[in-house]
């Protein structure tokens, strides 16, 4: 089986995958060792580990370097965060995503942001298309902005995302992502509406992995979240390390030397 199908199938499921999205090969190498089905990233976390802030503005050849770095050490199905594809031309777009099927990668997130819903719908047919056209496969997850963003008025969130939905399934999008949607019955109601897979994204308040699955729910993202605590505490211990001088606040529960070591021992040199 591919690593695309693999990771196909992990979207049949009772209870949704998780993925804890990680920004970077030692964060991917990580989270695949305590036992993730798949890896994901966060365009966030990638943007902040490069040395850029988020949205829209991170040079796709650091993309693709990163990338090529994390798939050196992973044996797990990945799907990387493209954010809106770093161009508003869908060919320019499909282009882009070649190079990184071309690392072996199973699946993207590409998002429409404030976009027009055309607009990625266009980008999904232009890689459906160049997927196609080179013999490959692609899970392609549409991230709609709806909720997160607050697009339209509130009364019209659920409605507006299952219209979004349900062109980007047309246009070829193999699962839904609504980052922000966490309410039940809007859960329910856009399963009910939607044929394609949902993703949703961890916010406070949102039921744990168990009841959503009930709902529907297919597929459950940490975002960035893991970057934004792993920030917060580094930011935590640096303050104190310089305000302080000490020592101890260092050895804190840390992973410990030789276990960081192992995850990397006989991985591939390039």
């Amino acid at each position: 089986m591919s690593t695309v199908s693999q990771f196909r199938q992990l979207h049949v499921n009772s209870t949704p995958l998780r993925l804890p999205n990680v920004w970077d090969a030692g964060s991917a190498r990580l989270v695949e060792s305590l036992g993730a089905q798949a890896i994901a990233t966060t365009s966030a976390g990638f943007a902040w580990a490069l040395g850029y802030p988020d949205g829209r503005v991170l040079p796709f050849d650091e993309v693709v370097g990163s990338v090529r770095r994390i798939a050196r050490v992973l044996k797990a199905p990945v799907s990387i965060d493209i954010e809106h594809g770093y161009s508003d031309d869908p060919e320019a777009v499909a282009s882009n995503v070649m190079r990184l099927v071309e690392l072996g990668i199973a699946g993207i997130n590409i998002e429409d942001g404030h976009d027009t819903p055309a607009l990625l719908a266009a980008k999904i047919e232009a890689i459906r298309s160049a997927v196609a056209a080179a013999g490959a496969d692609l899970f392609i997850n549409a991230r709609c902005d709806v909720f997160l963003a607050g697009l339209v008025d509130k009364p019209k969130l659920t409605s507006e995302s299952i219209a979004r939905g349900k062109a980007y399934a047309a246009a070829g999008a193999d699962g839904l992502f609504l980052p922000a949607l966490a309410n039940p019955s809007d859960i329910e109601e856009v399963v009910g509406a939607i044929q394609l897979p949902l993703n949703v994204m961890a916010v406070p308040g949102l039921a744990d992995a168990e009841a959503l699955g009930k709902l529907g729910v297919k597929r459950l993202s940490a975002g960035g979240g893991l970057s934004q605590v792993v920030l917060g505490k580094a930011k935590m211990l640096a303050q104190d390390f310089l305000q302080t001088g000490r020592s101890d606040t260092l050895n804190e529960n840390p992973l410990p030397y030789g276990e960081i070591q192992k995850l990397f021992t006989d991985l591939p040199a390039k």
